[in-house]
Formats: structure tokens, C-alpha cells, sequence
């Protein structure tokens, strides 16, 4: 699967607008900015470790995951 993460393409969320995020075991490996996140006016991708806890904070922006199942 390919991960468009240009500016233009209109179906990625923009990066670290929220401070709180939801996530499944779908969206694992996690990483902040999501691969639903555009990257172009974020951070560099960090991958977070949150199968253990269920939480995790992202290093860069502060952002905190919670998985939900």
C-alpha cells in the first residue's frame, strides 16, 4: 500500500491538530504523524510502542494515543 503524504491530496488529515487520538489495532505499527496525517508541515515520523500500556505520547508534538482495542 502506497502512502500519499504531499499537500494536495485531499484524503490525509493535517498533522498534530489535535492533542488527543483514538487509534485500533488496525492503525498499528503507530506511528505520530499517522500515515493518515500529511508530513510535509510536521515533525519527522516517529514510530510509538503502544501494544503494551494501551497509551502512548508522541516525543515531538506531545500528541497521546490511546488504543482503543
Amino acid at each position: 500500500m502506497t502512502h500519499r503524504t504531499d499537500a494536495s491530496n485531499p484524503d490525509l488529515a493535517s498533522a498534530s491538530t489535535e492533542k488527543s487520538y483514538r487509534v485500533s489495532r488496525k492503525d498499528l505499527p503507530l506511528s505520530c504523524p499517522t500515515h493518515r496525517q500529511k508530513l510535509w508541515n510536521s515533525h519527522p515520523r516517529v514510530y510509538l510502542p503502544i501494544e503494551a500500556t494501551g497509551e502512548a505520547s508522541c516525543p515531538y508534538c506531545g500528541a497521546h494515543y490511546q488504543l482503543d482495542d
